[in-house]
């Protein structure tokens, strides 16, 4: 009997409480490197009921239009009517932002004698495999198709009555460690009360679903959408939301591991983002090289401290060559120094914004630089395969 195992990752819309903060942060961070690339930003986000609280500390040469920036993020996503429980127009805003502790400056700013240090302690995670072609998990990427196709239905009036918030969910079941089939399907999607239940699910079913995931679905998957029957308060008056709370939809679903930093909001001096984009970019050319169909990378740091303070490469056994060799080669072709990773993967850009929903890798858009293979033959050749 073939070994079986189960694999279950979520992912939500734009418009869920937690992504609109993501977004307003990364959002905040573009529009100060559009004027400063030096920019320092860590930003975090409240939002519930009418409400956004934003808070962190920032140093700049720029300016950013808190208030603007976060009533234009709440309109592009959907938020203008005051059915949700927040609206663009009208909603609360509260700002309290400082500048960046001049002891954590100490540590990060360059200087003639000393290279760009870590912005603060911490380890990080990478990880890529063969089941798709992103080599991303399968799970994941099936649950980031799917809240777009609920984000496309509802912008261009696909199925009608949705609101901003949802949610999806998927269940694979492994054979050997191959993904075979598609054991559940989960969505919750955010409506108005002029859409019948029946209608809604009958629509999302043959709208969203089957065109994403129906090669993946037999007889025996089980569907469940809006499974209490009705979902019209959602978004920030359903349940707040708060900038970082959603770090596994956000990487590999709960495949592999976390060091536990969220992204959004930060500049890449802080390595809990660029450590991270880093550790996938080093994983991903690892499998394309065919070094290994797994593999995690994990990076750690000590603030104000240039060179990490460990590698660790995990293949899970299916490496080609010994681990031991890949690290080498690893250490030898991947500048993983905060300076490095910001200068090799060109980090001081206004491009974060589109990171903040639907993942921050396996997505195809040349900005997503640490999603290239660019390394791949090289390693190849050199490992002697």
């Amino acid at each position: 009997m073939p070994t079986i195992h189960y694999v279950t990752s979520e992912s939500v819309t734009e418009g869920h409480p937690d992504k609109i903060c993501d977004q307003i942060a990364d959002s905040i961070l573009d529009t100060l490197y559009v004027q400063d690339q030096n920019s320092r930003v860590a930003v975090e986000c409240l939002t519930t009921t009418g409400l956004v609280v934003v808070a962190g500390e920032i140093t700049t040469r720029g300016y950013a239009d808190v208030q603007s920036i976060v009533r234009n993020t709440l309109r592009e996503i959907g938020y203008t009517d005051p059915e949700f429980g927040i609206d663009s127009a009208d909603a609360g805003v509260l700002v309290s932002i400082h500048e960046q502790s001049q002891d954590i400056s100490l540590g990060v700013t360059e200087t003639g004698q000393k290279e760009q240090g870590a912005g603060d302690q911490g380890m990080m995670y990478g990880f890529a495999c063969n089941e798709t072609p992103q080599l991303m998990p399968l799970p994941i990427m099936l649950a980031h198709q799917l809240t777009k196709k609920l984000a496309e239905a509802r912008k261009q009036g696909i199925i009608q009555h949705l609101g901003p918030d949802g949610k999806s969910q998927v269940s694979v079941q492994y054979e050997e460690q191959v993904p075979k089939r598609l054991s559940a399907v989960v969505i919750a999607q955010q409506h108005k009360d002029n859409i019948s239940e029946a209608q809604l699910k009958q629509e999302i079913l043959e709208k969203v679903i089957k065109p994403v995931c129906g090669k993946y679905m037999d007889k025996d998957t089980k569907v469940h959408i809006n499974a209490t029957g009705k979902f019209v308060i959602g978004g920030p008056e359903g349940d707040s939301g708060v900038t970082g709370r959603k770090i596994i939809v956000d990487t590999y679903g709960g495949v592999g591991r976390h060091g536990g930093g969220a992204f959004s909001g930060k500049d890449p001096s802080k390595v809990d983002r660029s450590g991270a984009y880093a550790a996938r970019y080093v994983a991903k050319n690892i499998v394309a090289a065919g070094l290994a169909s797994r593999c995690e990378v994990q990076l750690s740091y000590a603030i104000g401290v240039a060179e990490p303070t460990s590698v660790n490469v995990d293949c899970f056994g299916t490496n080609t060559v010994p681990e031991e060799k890949i690290v080498e080669l690893v250490k030898k072709h991947f500048s993983l120094t905060p300076k490095g990773i910001i200068t090799s993967l060109s980090l001081r850009r206004p491009i974060y914004k589109k990171t903040s929903a639907y993942g921050h890798f396996g997505r195809d858009d040349p900005d997503f630089t640490w999603e290239r293979t660019d390394k791949a033959e090289l390693l190849r050749r050199e490992s002697g395969l």
